[in-house]
């Protein structure tokens, strides 16, 4: 069963894409085979219903339920199937949202609703993903615990407070699982195969999940975890292993890393992996998405689905593809191996020659699985919408984020505003002793990002992906919309220099402009850049010079030590003084940001010496307390944005042409129109994405 083998036959006449569709009695009898399709769910994040609860209407891309269509489709299209999850399932909609408020309460679920849906649809096994633990311990092992079958995680281990008599080393949850599978031979006789499951969640949880996780449990590298279990599972006697990591693809560098987030391909390298169905990074996989330069040295075949002759599979997210590994068996000297495989992903929707969004084939084919699942989380569904639809405010302004990569932004503006009322209050309650005084009179700034600004410009469904918030009442749903993430409240010290270093990440979002090219040139970095990675900075005011080069790559990885993108910084106290340069690079400040920033360590100034405030609450229940108090106080809450960031006016002779993408709708179209702060014009059509390219004016200083 090496993955040699299979990287020999995959191109072979037995390859499954000639099978795909085949009874197993059409293949030749001269030999006993037998074909097996694995198929894959990932990333759901609590969006079981096709509903979008931020517009409160039915939403026919996402959703478990119409996934499960799929997969009733491709399970009649062979005799032997199984059916995995790659985890983050139980975080990331309102639905999800909702749950864990009603725990956090002492209303504790029978049964997820999740889990009310996937234990009738027959998974074989479940893996951990890092969104998991979000809610804390105990409500995943309430979730886990109601699931009909069972949940693996090789590189988790447990470190005090074990559940399930565990003690400290032991892996706390199963680290793999062997499934025996009657599976019908091209005889159509009966056989037994032996299915090794083995799970892997990035090490990084320790960070992203610091006040859950610190002292409870600790964590080796994915790598490290395989090598460990793999053998075991081999001697075992598993015909099949099949490893299900909740981590993207990665790099060829350094693959023994084991603090690599991203470890699929070191997995590759792991003897005795016959297949990885894989997740994390919301991509889909076999796809174009994978054709770059980037993952040139990655052994990718794009048209089978495999890296390093291993099939692989990533189905997107929030249920708007199923991942799909076929196997072709043969029996050999008693045993069964492997004659080739391939992968694929299978949508749930696609667009027609109008660019509008239908559904797919798969999903047509099933519309009573659709009402099924639908059926299932019922009652749930309900009690989600009362949850989203308790108002909370007013907004003077519309807050949508279609600009939020290109100037500053009222969806994050109001974040970052709330974020500042909340720490102050807390600061100045602060007892006064000698430390919390010297904290009490440094100036504070706010950190916020934008969670929904194209999603990673990688699928269509990104172009849905944006904060669409218009003005008038505000409900919690609106909250949840402007802040997706259930991340708590942390400041952090930190000087000048490193505020300065921090923005200049930051400013690795925008790819450089050659100031004398009259070419198009695009400015968001989409590939190495994450969105939620591009940190807007409040109480200070800079310009960002797109001409010269990043000073670091999107993990804060120094590639230009003397580059220097972020100019005119400058700080204005109470008293009127302005602070830049070498008076600036000294002064200390606090920072409010996120749990996820504030530990990561990635950006200067951030990781737990800095921390000086960890604060329970979630920075979105700050947000809404935020609103509330606002429209109280003032009748309704102003969002719009101070202008506090810029990019700098560009000096050249010619006709620049730099472009961006965002959403290419009409309420977009408006928006843009009515907002925008430099002259930006719509060219050409929509992108392979379903994105409009908007030309922006970078060579004129804007109008105040």
């Amino acid at each position: 069963m090496k993955k040699t083998l299979i990287a020999v036959l995959v191109g072979s006449t037995v390859a499954m894409a000639g099978c795909a569709g085949k009874n197993i009695s059409d293949v030749s009898s001269d030999k006993i085979t037998a074909q097996l399709r694995l198929m894959e769910t990932s990333d759901i994040h609590a969006n079981v219903m096709d509903f979008d609860y931020y517009k409160g209407r039915k939403d026919n891309t996402i959703g478990l339920a119409r996934v499960a269509a799929v997969i009733a489709t491709a399970r009649g299209e062979v005799t032997n199937t199984v059916l995995v999850d790659n985890g983050d399932l139980i975080q990331g909609s309102p639905m999800g949202d909702y749950i864990a408020a009603e725990f956090k309460k002492g209303n504790k679920f029978d049964t997820h609703p999740v889990h009310k849906a996937m234990n009738e649809m027959d998974y074989v096994v479940g893996n951990i993903g890092n969104h998991e633990f979000n809610y804390g311990l105990d409500f995943l092992k309430r979730a886990i615990d109601n699931a009909d079958f069972p949940y693996i995680n090789s590189n988790v281990l447990c470190k005090a407070d074990c559940w399930d008599g565990k003690s400290e080393g032991d892996n706390l949850f199963t680290p793999y699982v062997i499934k025996e599978k009657t599976i019908v031979d091209s005889n159509g006789n009966e056989q037994t195969i032996k299915i090794g499951y083995i799970g892997f969640v990035p090490p990084q949880i320790l960070v992203w999940d610091k006040q859950n996780l610190t002292g409870k449990v600790s964590v080796i590298g994915i790598r490290e975890a395989a090598e460990r279990f793999v053998p075991e599972i081999i001697a075992k006697g598993a015909d099949i292993i099949v490893a299900i990591p909740h981590s993207g693809v990665g790099s060829s560098e350094n693959p023994t890393d084991t603090s690599k987030e991203n470890a699929t391909y070191a997995l590759t390298l792991v003897d005795g992996i016959d297949a990885i169905m894989f997740g994390h990074s919301h991509s889909v996989f076999p796809s174009k998405t994978f054709s770059g330069d980037k993952y040139a040295g990655l052994g990718m075949d794009l048209k089978n689905g495999t890296i390093n002759g291993v099939p692989a599979v990533m189905p997107g997210r929030w249920g708007d593809n199923m991942g799909q590994i076929d196997f072709q068996l043969e029996m050999k000297n008693g045993k069964w191996s492997i004659a080739s495989g391939t992968s694929k992903a299978r949508p749930i929707y696609t667009r027609n020659k109008d660019r509008k969004k239908v559904e797919t084939a798969d999903v047509l084919a099933n519309p009573q699985e659709i009402s099924r699942i639908q059926r299932l989380v019922s009652k749930d569904h309900k009690g989600t919408l009362n949850y989203v639809n308790q108002p909370i405010g007013e907004s003077t302004g519309d807050m949508f984020s279609f600009l939020s990569l290109v100037q500053d932004d009222p969806t994050v503006q109001i974040v970052s505003d709330a974020q500042l009322a909340y720490i102050n209050e807390k600061i100045q309650a602060m007892e006064d002793t000698p430390e919390n005084k010297a904290l009490k009179a440094l100036p504070v700034l706010s950190a916020a990002a934008p969670f929904k600004a194209g999603g990673r410009h990688s699928t269509v469904a990104d172009a849905d992906s944006y904060v669409q918030v218009a003005k008038g009442e505000l409900t919690y749903k609106n909250a949840a919309d402007l802040y997706l993430y259930p991340n708590t409240v942390v400041a952090l010290k930190i000087n000048g220099t490193e505020l300065k270093d921090w923005l200049e990440c930051s400013a690795n979002q925008f790819n450089q402009i050659n100031p004398n090219n009259t070419a198009p040139q695009s400015l968001i970095n989409w590939s190495d850049h994450r969105t939620y990675n591009f940190d807007v900075v409040d109480g200070v005011t800079y310009k960002i010079d797109v001409t010269q080069p990043s000073k670091f790559d999107g993990s804060c990885k120094t590639v230009n030590a003397d580059a220097n993108r972020v100019v005119d910084l400058a700080f204005k106290d109470d008293n009127g003084k302005v602070f830049t340069g070498n008076e600036l690079a000294v002064k200390e400040f606090i920072v409010v940001t996120n749990n996820y920033r504030a530990f990561s360590g990635k950006f200067a100034g951030t990781g737990s010496d800095h921390v000086v405030l960890e604060l329970p609450d979630m920075n979105r229940d700050a947000l809404a307390a935020y609103i509330t108090i606002e429209s109280a106080n003032g009748g309704k809450v102003d969002p719009s944005a101070n202008n506090n960031w810029d990019f700098k006016t560009i000096d050249t002779n010619v006709d620049l042409d730099v472009r961006f993408q965002t959403q290419d709708t009409e309420l977009a179209s408006k928006f843009i129109t009515d907002y925008q702060l430099r002259k930006m014009t719509k060219v050409g059509d929509r992108d392979e994405f379903g994105f409009a390219n908007y030309k922006i004016d970078l060579k004129n200083t804007p109008t105040p």
